[in-house]
């Protein structure tokens, strides 16, 4: 290709980028399949609080576990999805111990001792350690801008959200920090899996390799914690399982593949706020009158985040 033919070229992409065409619908459709995701997963931990008022923390996670891989199971036969090949079970696993088992378990295990505010904590910090891992593991090389911008919006996520549970560090903590790292490696992993494979079926096959581990485990636990059934923890339990561990996933991985794991990550600095507005809306937490003023410093951010260079 001759520096002629290179020029036209870099300039065609950077029109369509600009002015509606592919590339620039690829990006809105991306950022719209992640900001999806992200409040699917803003319900995940009142959810959760409402599904330990009837199931144990094992419980919980077990038989979310096996009721998302039997929904996502059953779309994967009947579609006649083909088994992936053999170098992309590596990265399933990752995807599986981080986000099917690893995340759930651990921050269930922190929501019996903090509250649903103060766990959001882990989300605000989650956007940018998916971000730094997704540099190492893919080579990507954002802006300087971009990572201002993630820095910014981390601690301004932290610093509200350690307002809001007055300053002080519950037993939880380090549970929801190892839950911030496993949740960003499978994050990373999904996130690159879905550039050659459909979203949903890097979630679809992560949950069915894990429910040999899974189906045992619910038996375990069911026989030994009490459960109760009620309104709010049937829906709680359904909802972590379809909602936030399926189809949450599902549009998550999706968005991406299209904008890029650190772009899309960034988008998830909204959640914490999305949390907090749940956890007023359906658990009567305190909202702090600086959720406002955070809220408009996060969407400054993510919005300097997404048109920085990746």
């Amino acid at each position: 290709m001759t520096a002629h033919n290179s020029a036209t070229r870099t300039r065609t992409v950077a029109v369509s980028s600009t002015s509606g065409g592919p590339a620039a619908s690829t990006a809105r459709s991306g950022t719209l399949l992640a900001a999806l995701g992200v409040t699917a997963f803003s319900l995940t931990f009142p959810a959760t609080a409402w599904g330990l008022e009837g199931f144990g923390p094992w419980s919980l996670v077990a038989v979310r576990s096996v009721l998302a891989a039997l929904v996502a199971g059953a779309a994967l036969l009947v579609l006649r999805i083909p088994v992936p090949a053999r170098r992309h079970w590596a990265g399933l696993a990752v995807v599986g111990g981080g986000v099917v088992l690893g995340f759930p378990m651990l921050t269930t295990l922190a929501l019996q001792t903090s509250t649903t505010s103060h766990a959001a904590v882990v989300v605000g910090l989650l956007p940018l350690t998916t971000a730094a891992l997704s540099a190492l593991r893919t080579g990507a090389r954002p802006s300087r801008a971009f990572w201002l911008a993630a820095l910014a919006g981390a601690a301004v996520v932290i610093a509200f959200t350690v307002q809001q549970s007055g300053g002080a560090l519950s037993t939880g903590d380090l549970y929801l920090f190892g839950a911030l790292l496993v949740c960003a490696a499978g994050y990373t992993e999904g996130g690159r899996l879905a550039r050659e494979m459909p979203g949903w079926q890097v979630i679809g096959w992560a949950l069915v390799l894990c429910l040999p581990l899974a189906i045992p485990a619910a038996a375990v636990a069911l026989s030994f914690e009490p459960v109760h059934f009620t309104a709010h923890s049937v829906t709680g339990l359904l909802w972590v399982a379809i909602g936030s561990q399926f189809l949450g996933l599902v549009v998550w991985y999706r968005g991406m593949a299209e904008i890029g794991v650190s772009k899309a990550s960034q988008i998830q600095l909204a959640q914490p706020l999305l949390t907090l507005f749940w956890s007023v809306a359906l658990l009567g937490e305190h909202l702090s009158p600086a959720a406002p003023l955070a809220a408009v410093g996060v969407l400054v951010c993510i919005a300097v985040t997404q048109r920085a260079r990746t």
